[in-house]
């Protein structure tokens, strides 16, 4: 004699689950259509990673390009607009254009 066990319910999942944005382009011409698909990470999100990895204690190494030129600084922390260095220097998050960690 078998037990009876009761169902458990699982909800169905009808999204596709990637949390990096997806941007389309749409070009448009008499012969030629095209579609770009772009899912690099934009610059928040990356400045989330550097702070987010298991080898950020308390300051990181980034190279930071800007509209007007590249730096090497050591970020210590951020808010909302700017990003903090180990010199108590504010550089806006709306002035990079890229950011990578240093090894």
């Amino acid at each position: 004699m078998e037990k009876k066990i009761p169902k458990v319910f699982a909800n169905e999942v009808n999204s596709k689950g990637n949390n990096n944005d997806t941007f389309y382009s749409y070009e448009s011409s008499l012969d030629n259509k095209e579609i770009k698909i772009s899912n690099e990470k934009n610059v928040n999100q990356k400045i989330n990673d550097i702070f987010n990895s298991s080898t950020y204690v308390y300051k990181a190494d980034v190279l930071i390009k800007l509209k007007n030129g590249e730096v090497v600084k050591k970020i210590v922390g951020r808010n909302s607009k700017h990003l903090i260095t180990m010199d108590n220097e504010l550089i806006p998050i709306s002035d990079i254009v890229d950011i990578k960690k240093q090894n």
